[in-house]
Formats: structure tokens, sequence, C-alpha cells
């Protein structure tokens, strides 16, 4: 588990900051030695990737890191770089980082990762791609909504109708941490909560994805189709994402994609159990400079 020593704490110090023509934000938070550049997409929407930063650490892939903002999404706001009409773009915009970055290797999680396999622009061009309690489509959220009835929890009721009555970033930083313990363990709660508290949240994007995305995603492309080398991550006891829907889809299986459980972690694994977390992406950057050996 992370402990408060370890973790950073959700404060970015930026390196490099730079936007795409369309107000996609990338930090730079990371640089080792090696070409690829590996862009993190945060879930949400609305967290802001700054609930990323902690596994960007934990990973220690080879190369640069980037935390990535779409327009309007996080603090990503308000800023001359951002379109009055942000929402418009998603999540197609997330294209725009190729031609800001070469050998790219998109990490994306939960609806971060339905993000990259919605944008069918990324299929031919990612060097490769790491889906963190994400899903192939929407079916998780039935079964979500089946697992959240049958979980209540204490002031949920009162959170979710301030919410509805007055939607705004307030009332969904209050939501989502009344649910904080539906995404993670006993083990993480404290640190997760703490990190939680700490991220801007951003009432629109949520909004956006709740009327546009949610229940009609469905992945554009896939590892088999495009030969992508991709990692499947995931914590065996996140209760948010439906991680057996991978396995019923043949498009997500073959030599090059890792499938990798982490037992006892929750829907942010990182926090449960950094070593194990650490493996993958290893194994991951292993895959991506053997079929780079076999190119050159």
């Amino acid at each position: 588990m992370i402990s408060g020593g370890e973790r950073a704490r959700g404060v970015v110090t930026d390196t490099e900051q730079r936007w795409t023509r369309s107000g996609v934000r990338l930090r730079r938070v990371s640089a080792t030695e090696g070409p690829l550049n590996w862009l993190f997409i945060p879930g949400g929407p609305g967290l802001g990737s700054e609930s990323l930063l902690e596994l960007v650490h934990v990973a220690e892939v080879p190369g640069t890191s980037w935390l990535v903002d779409l327009p309007g999404d996080g603090s990503n706001r308000s800023l001359p770089q951002v379109p009055e009409k942000p929402y418009e773009l998603w999540p197609q915009v997330l294209a725009e980082t190729l031609g800001e970055l070469d050998q790219v290797v998109m990490v994306g999680h939960s609806t971060g990762g339905m993000f990259v396999l919605a944008t069918q622009e990324l299929e031919s061009r990612l060097k490769g791609m790491a889906l963190i309690s994400s899903a192939p489509h929407a079916e998780w959220r039935e079964a979500f909504k089946q697992w959240a009835r049958a979980h209540p929890l204490p002031g949920l009721e009162e959170a979710t109708a301030a919410y509805q009555h007055d939607p705004n970033d307030h009332t969904l930083r209050a939501l989502t941490l009344t649910t904080a313990p539906w995404n993670f363990t006993p083990g993480s709660l404290a640190v997760g909560r703490t990190m939680l508290e700490g991220l801007p949240f951003c009432q629109e994007a949520q909004a956006w994805s709740v009327a546009h995305f949610d229940d009609t995603y469905r992945a554009r492309w896939t590892p088999a189709g495009s030969g992508v080398p991709t990692l499947i991550l995931s914590g065996s006891e996140d209760h948010i994402v439906d991680q057996g829907l991978w396995q019923r889809e043949d498009s997500f299986t073959g030599l090059q994609v890792l499938h990798r459980t982490v037992e006892g972690a929750s829907h942010y694994p990182w926090f449960d159990h950094p070593p194990a977390v650490r493996s993958a992406f290893g194994a991951l950057a292993t895959l991506l400079m053997l079929q780079q050996r076999i190119v050159s």
C-alpha cells in the first residue's frame, strides 16, 4: 500500500506544460531514459489528471510521463487555451496529442481508458496502451448499479439528493467523497479519500459524460485489430467496473495483450499494491521494447 511518505499527495510540479490546438493539456511529471511518451488519462470524468499522479510515480515507466486533461476537464478550464465549447470535441480530441509527441503509449483509468478505445484515430498510431479498471463497452454500468443497490452507504441518499437538486463542483465533490468506500478497499480508503479531497472536480465534464457517452459507449477499435501492445490491469476487488467483460471479448486477447489482476486491490489498484502495479507496467514496457527490436 502507498504510505503517506511514498505518495505524491496530488501536487503537480510542472517541468513542462503544453496544450494542443483544441486545448488538451499535457503536463510532464517525470522523465527517464527512453523514447516513449506515456500519457496518463484520468477517469471520472471531472476528477482531473491529478488523480493519476500517484500512479505515474508507482509505474516507474521508461521514458517521459505526462498527465493529460481534455479541454474542460479537471482544472483545465477557464484558460485561454481552452475553447468555449470544449465538450463538443470529446473524446476524439485525444488524437491531437499524437501531433505533439512521438512514440506515445496511452494509459487510461476507468472512463479514461474508454475514451482511448472510443477514439478510432488512435488505432494505427499508438505504440502501446494500458487500460486500468476500464471496460470494452457500457454493459459494466448495469452490473455496478445492482452492486451499489446491494451495498448502500451512510449519507448517500442525502448527497445524491443535494447533487440532483443543485449539480455543481461542490456537490459533486461531496457525492464522490461519500462513495469513496466503493472505490477503495478498507486498507486504502484513508489515502484514497485524501487523494479525492485534493482534486479540482468539474461537474460540467461529469454531466457531459452522463448525457453523451456512458450509456452508449462501445470500443471502436481493439488490440486484436490493431496489433497495439496492451496491458489490461485491474484489482480483484474492483466493484465499479466489471472486469469480467474483457474475458468475453475475443478482440482483447492475444499475444500482444497482457491481462494482470492485482489480488485484493480496488478500482485504484496502485493504492493497494504498488509493487504489483509496477510489475505489470514493467511487463508492458518489456513487450514494447521487444516489439521495437523486431521492427528495427
